[in-house]
């Protein structure tokens, strides 16, 4: 094999993994696109549940104030 061929062998097999490190470089973004929208909408929605939760223990404790414990 001339300097040439080795050189021509050589940039291929430099093409083909550039090429397969595009398609991976490309899964990965999609992929974690997909996961950072999945954290974002959980976020959300543990952030509305901490509020209904936050909303019920005022009630409680300004209901507890002012009425006896439903046994009496």
């Amino acid at each position: 094999m001339s300097n040439n061929d080795t050189l021509g062998a050589r940039i291929d097999a430099l093409e083909t993994r550039l090429t397969y490190q595009d398609e991976t470089i490309e899964t990965l973004n999609k992929t974690v696109t997909e996961q950072w929208k999945q954290i974002d909408a959980l976020t959300r929605r543990m952030t509305g549940l901490a509020d209904r939760l936050q909303q019920a223990e005022n009630t409680i404790s300004e209901r507890g104030a002012h009425e006896p414990p439903p046994h009496y």
